[in-house]
This record gives C-alpha cells, structure tokens and sequence, in this order.
C-alpha cells in the first residue's frame, strides 16, 4: 500500500511539474507584451560603411600575381570591420582623383592598414585621404580613422613632415605585450569604454601576456615621440612595448582632437590570421580584437554621413572575391586583388 501512496504522490508531482505537452499551452492573459521593439538610437549610423586603402603588390611576393600596379586589401582587415557591425569599401589608391572622392563620401571611417609602402603615389594618397578626413571633423563630421602598423608609421611622417622620423626596431612576426603609460587616461580612447568597463582584467592581461602581434622593422621610440612637439601635440601615448632588443618603441596612440588611434601592432591578426605560428590565438588574444573593433565600429556609427544606398551597395567589397593564399603557409590568408586604372593620379 506504501508504494501505491507513493505512486500517486509522484503522479500529482509530475503533473503539476510537467510542461503542458505541444500544442496545449497556456499563457497569461493579463500578461503584458510590448507592441514592438525600442527604437534605435537616432542619434547613431546604424549601416556604418569604412574604407579600406589597398597597398601595392599582391600581398604574397607575387606568388598570386606580379602584374605592374596591382594592389591588394588582406581580407582579415575587412572581416575585422565586418565583425563589429560595418561594410567596407575598398579605397584603390591608382584610381583617378575624382572616383576617390566619391567613395570617401561614401563611407563613415577609413583603415590605413599594414604594408611597407613609404613613398610615392601610395603615400601621397594616404596623405590626402588624411587630409580630408580631418578637414571632415573640422567640419563637424565626426570620421574616425584607425592606422595599424605601416599606416601609423606614415602617420607619423605626414604630421611631422620629416620622412625619416621613424627609427629601426626588431619587431618581426613577434607576440608581445603593451604596457600603459603611468598615469595615462584611457577615458574616451581604444582601450576606454569597451575594455576599461566591460572587460577591465583584459587591460592588465594585456601588460602581463602576450596577447599582441608586432610585425615592424620601424618604430618610434617615446623619447623621440614626446620631443617632437608635432606628434606630442597631436597625439597622446598610451603604450609602448619592447622588441626582441629590449628597445622600447611606441605601441598605441590616439589623437588629441580628432577620432583617429594608430597601433603599432596588429588587431586584425589574432582572429583572422594563421600564417604564423606566433599570432596568438587564445580566448584573450581574440578578445582583443574584439574590443579594438567595436571601439573602431561604434565611432563610425557617430557619423552623421548616410549616402544613397545604392552608391554603397555598387560599390562595396562584396562585388569582389578574395583569393586563399594562405596554403603557402606564410604571408595573408586571403587577399582581395585589384586591377589598376590607367590615369594615375593622387588626391
């Protein structure tokens, strides 16, 4: 009889505890639901578009092409702005004045990515494109512009004037940490909102591993950095790092006035990258790259610029396929190829 009680007792239990089978539930009538979701911010560009500035050459030693004048993109610095909510918009820098102008009116943020490029028709177009994206700000167009690498460096050279304010540094295919700046404040900047508040152990992993991927032969050493009342005024420093030398060279800026940080080092790599063994990959290293694209992606969102959607669409990166070249086991493991215009010309 003891187990027939028992029986019973888990029957009611279970009836009580079951979920109501498919078909048959039942909801709340005084429930209240909302008529429909909250409203973006208006205020934010929610279909940010950034150009990116392809570089010389094919990105593989002209192991996927060695025509004259062909440029190339590295498909991890457009998947970088794709994952954090933006298209891109590749910038070619051959193409004539005019067409350039077009597209900058196109997009809400620029990339100057890594390369080697340091003169010519190359720097020219960076230099203007520069120009005009800080005659933009002065404007009242917020227009953000991040410099990884080769871009920084040129950075360093257009503000300056002076091409050789770069110094040699050891710094190849190297991971390495960034150390913060004693005293600096990081409010407002790349390591600010997303890192600072939503991740704040991130930055102290960040001095401690590995979490970073150097890949220069050129750099700026902080002395020579705050002695130049150029760069000092123009940008701050908010961390410097150490080649295989133990020399310490500037690592992250950002600029005073104007939305635009350089980093010496590589947020694209960590989780677009495989041709290196030594591009870090942990949780930590990707939560990086992570935090630098969001910071990039929601300054382009403050851009009041929202052009026509079909000007975008005809000329986002999606009418071009990317070509795998990382089965060579070094260099990029996708590029975007582009063919050169006749009229070269710069802006």
């Amino acid at each position: 009889m003891g187990n027939n009680l028992l029986i019973s007792f888990l029957l009611v239990v279970f009836e009580i505890a079951a979920p109501a089978a498919e078909g048959s539930q039942h909801f709340d009538s005084q429930q209240t639901l909302p008529s429909s979701c909250p409203a973006p911010d208006p205020t934010l560009n929610h279909r940010p578009a950034i150009g990116i500035v392809c570089h010389p050459g094919d990105g593989a030693s002209g192991r996927l092409s060695n025509a004259t004048n062909i440029s190339y993109i590295a498909a991890s610095y457009v998947k970088f702005a794709e994952m954090a909510g933006a298209r891109v918009i590749p910038l070619i820098y051959t193409a004539p004045p005019e067409i350039l102008n077009q597209k900058l009116n196109l997009v809400n943020g620029i990339i100057f990515t890594g390369g080697w490029a340091k003169d010519g028709l190359y720097f020219d177009v960076i230099k203007g494109i520069f120009q005009k994206a800080l005659a933009k700000n002065d404007a009242g167009e917020h227009f953000p512009i991040l410099a990884i690498c080769l871009g920084y460096e040129l950075l360093t050279m257009i503000i300056t004037k002076d091409n050789n304010i770069l110094e040699e540094f050891s710094a190849a295919s190297q991971a390495s940490t960034v150390q913060f700046v004693e005293n600096v404040n990081i409010e407002g900047t790349v390591f600010g909102r997303y890192m600072f508040v939503y991740s704040p152990m991130l930055l102290k992993k960040m001095s401690i591993d590995c979490l970073v991927m150097q890949n220069h032969h050129f750099g700026i050493s902080p002395e020579r950095f705050l002695a130049n009342k150029d760069l000092s005024g123009f940008f701050r420093v908010l961390t410097t790092s150490t080649d295989e030398n133990n020399k310490v060279y500037v690592s992250t800026i950002q600029a005073k006035r104007y939305p635009i940080a350089g980093f010496q080092w590589h947020p694209e790599k960590n989780v677009f990258e495989w041709g290196s063994s030594r591009i870090p990959h942990s949780e930590d290293a990707v939560q990086v790259t992570t935090h630098v694209a969001n910071y990039f992606i929601s300054e382009a969102r403050k851009s009041s610029n929202k052009p026509v959607a079909r000007e975008v669409l005809d000329n986002l990166i999606y009418n071009y396929s990317p070509i795998y070249g990382g089965k060579a086991g070094k260099g990029f493991d996708e590029v975007y190829l582009f063919t050169p215009h006749s009229a070269l010309s710069y802006l």
